[in-house]
């Protein structure tokens, strides 16, 4: 892995939030290897044969006290050692107790992840009073505040290894769409949702242009593979619902779901390029037109690069290089 130092600098850097200085010392294990650093586990005695284990402090006020306090048990972390050069960066832990993992848990060390884990939720408690028919969400174990730091405990979801149909993904896409408008239309936004902006990238050179006809639904925000999983009972488990929001054209999720796909075979712009293509065939299942459907996948790339201006890391790279040559046939479509 290319990233190692910086993951591991980061993990030092949430070792020390979380584990701060005690009355002693144990040791961890980097897994699968310190070269290879995806997880931090409780250290046992195979674990040698990978080498010296990390340093952590133990002591009456690290994450796990306070975990074991909320939780009601004794509980055991495994830290996820997660690419540093992220905007929504933030810890995640997997809370385990003597039968194993039992949570998910979210840590907002800054300004923007408080505002993200809070979002998430608010979002989740909405979804548990108004349950979906095809899409199961975490629950909401536990939410508060811990030196400083905002604590998101969600429920873990039975994650399987099952492909997931299109059919199935284009059903929860279009629960979720309706569910947003629905909330929309009966409660407005949630506090702290964000806005459905115009990208800086085009928005000067569009003012004044109309929104599209269908906007006004919801999407999850990160529909994407590693965020879904096909459940035992048929439906689909979705989780990593912080950028849930409302007031989008139809058809963000799907859209969200290809793009992705396609950022791991072509470069961005050209994985744009193809998303604005296919639009009409990925957008068909929800009965919109071709040119409707183009102008839905329009707004969803202006969209994704506004997100990442406005947080301010462009894993993409500048919208410049990806979005802007797709400008000028974007203004006739909008």
């Amino acid at each position: 892995m290319r990233d190692t130092p910086t993951r591991l600098r980061y993990l030092h850097q949430v070792l020390a939030e979380l584990y701060p200085p005690g009355t002693s010392r144990g040791s961890r294990t980097l897994l699968p290897h310190r070269l290879v650093p995806r997880r931090l586990v409780p250290r046992t005695r195979w674990h040698a044969a990978l080498g010296r284990g990390v340093p952590v402090w133990d002591g009456p006020d690290t994450i796990e006290t306070h975990l074991s306090q909320v939780l009601g048990r004794r509980i055991r972390a495994v830290v996820h050692v997660r690419p540093a050069r992220r905007a929504n960066r933030k810890p995640v832990l997997e809370a385990h107790d003597e039968d194993g993992l039992i949570a998910f848990v979210k840590i907002g060390d800054s300004d923007r992840a408080r505002e993200l884990v809070r979002h998430e939720g608010e979002v989740l408690r909405m979804l548990a009073d108004h349950p979906m028919k095809v899409v199961v969400p975490p629950s909401v174990v536990h939410q508060g505040t811990w030196r400083g730091l905002e604590v998101l405990v969600v429920s873990a979801l039975p994650v399987t290894a099952a492909p997931v149909p299109r059919g199935l993904r284009d059903a929860a896409v279009a629960e979720i769409a309706s569910f947003g408008r629905r909330r929309t239309a009966t409660h407005g936004p949630l506090p702290g949702e964000p806005a459905w902006p115009r990208s800086q990238a085009v928005s000067a050179r569009m003012s004044g242009t109309p929104l599209h006809d269908h906007a006004g639904w919801g999407w999850h925000g990160d529909f994407a593979p590693w965020n879904l999983s096909a459940a035992p009972d048929g439906r689909l488990l979705v989780w990593d619902w912080e950028r849930f929001a409302t007031g989008v054209p139809l058809g963000f999720d799907a859209l969200h779901y290809y793009f992705n796909r396609a950022l791991r075979r072509m470069r961005p712009a050209v994985a744009a390029r193809s998303c604005l293509a296919q639009a009409g065939l990925l957008l068909e299942p929800f009965g919109l037109s071709s040119a409707e459907a183009r102008r839905s996948a329009a707004h969803y790339l202006i969209t994704l690069a506004d997100r990442h201006h406005r947080d301010g890391h462009e894993p993409l790279g500048p919208s410049s290089l990806w979005l802007n040559p797709l400008v000028d046939h974007l203004e006739s479509l909008l």
